[in-house]
């Protein structure tokens, strides 16, 4: 542009001059190439890689419509999708690095959204997520009744469960009543209830009930207890119960000093024995106390004493009529030798 100027110049001077007068032509240096917007292609850029996700419930169905957000490290959101009929949804062209998924609903009214995750998308490649939504809690609400009344009883405890497996311990309060959320791994689900504990003053109710219910089901679960009854404590009858037993005396044996004493031979006007009285047979006169008996007073022995008596007096007459007799022949021997 420079050389044009100069040379315009030279030939305006040369028509005003009229003369034909030579003029160096002034040159431009000429100016470094400038870099082409293609030499920052030539840098290769990363590979992008891509997050697929499919979504099922506990039960391993498909869950359409559940929606999805990709937040990447700095918090800015790098994608936003649904699921299809299948239960997918892909993020694709992500610069590789640390992304957040997060999920802001389930597209069904019986389950819940997950917590939020981390999700590392490689170059190049495809990091594939199962995303298992859970069924809704059902609502239980227990209550413990009087069987006759219907008042509410606190202290009343249960388990819940399902199969073998015991899911939910409640206790009745002050009101008679607990809740809690019973989870729940299919659309329907049958459950048991057992109470482990009754309430004061009652009896245990030893029955188990059954109910059915499905996610986000409130459920009203009820147990009637009994009043324990009290048997009444018999009243005393102002007897005694145990009869008191006499100390065995030692006056049943008969006195050896009284017994052993023998009657003297001496006295003709001893008077006869009378042998119609009664009496315990010779030489047997120790009682004899009776098997299983209760033992004997002093008074049970005085017949026995009377029949020692007897034999006594007896065995000195028997001896006595002797001494007379044996005296009489003495006599009689002695008048025939004179």
């Amino acid at each position: 542009m420079h050389a044009r100027l100069v040379r315009s110049a030279a030939a305006l001077a040369v028509a005003a001059a009229g003369t034909l007068t030579w003029a160096p032509a002034a040159s431009a240096e000429p100016t470094e190439p400038t870099p082409s917007a293609s030499a920052a292609a030539e840098t290769p850029a990363p590979e992008a890689g891509s997050v697929e996700i499919t979504t099922k419930d506990t039960a391993g169905d498909a869950l359409p419509g559940a929606v999805f957000l990709l937040l990447d490290s700095a918090g800015q959101e790098a994608g936003r999708g649904t699921t299809d009929a299948q239960g997918k949804l892909t993020f694709s062209d992500l610069a590789p690095g640390v992304y957040r998924l997060k999920e802001t609903a389930s597209g069904s009214p019986l389950h819940e959204v997950v917590a939020d995750q981390d999700v590392i998308v490689t170059p190049g490649a495809t990091t594939r997520l199962t995303i298992t939504d859970p069924f809704k809690a059902a609502k239980v609400l227990l209550q413990a009744k009087d069987d006759k009344t219907g008042k509410l009883l606190p202290g009343a405890t249960v388990n819940v469960g399902t199969g073998t497996s015991t899911l939910l311990t409640l206790t009745t309060g002050v009101k008679g009543t607990a809740s809690g959320e019973l989870p729940m791994s299919s659309r329907r689900t049958q459950f048991w209830v057992k109470e482990i504990k009754a309430p004061a003053g009652y009896d245990l109710y030893k029955q188990t009930k059954t109910f059915t219910a499905g996610p986000g089901d409130p459920v009203t679960v009820t147990v009637t207890n009994a009043k324990t009854t009290i048997d009444p404590k018999p009243e005393p009858s102002g007897k005694p119960t145990h009869t008191p037993t006499d100390t065995p005396s030692s006056a049943g044996k008969p006195n050896s000093g009284a017994g052993g004493a023998t009657p003297s031979a001496s006295g003709s006007d001893t008077p006869e024995p009378d042998f119609s009285t009664a009496a315990a047979p010779v030489g047997d006169s120790t009682p004899r106390k009776p098997t299983g008996a209760l033992a004997h007073t002093g008074a049970d022995t005085t017949p026995w004493l009377i029949g020692a008596a007897v034999v006594l007096v007896a065995g000195g007459g028997g001896a006595l009529a002797m001494a007379r007799r044996s005296r009489t022949d003495s006599l009689t021997d002695d008048s025939t030798d004179s």
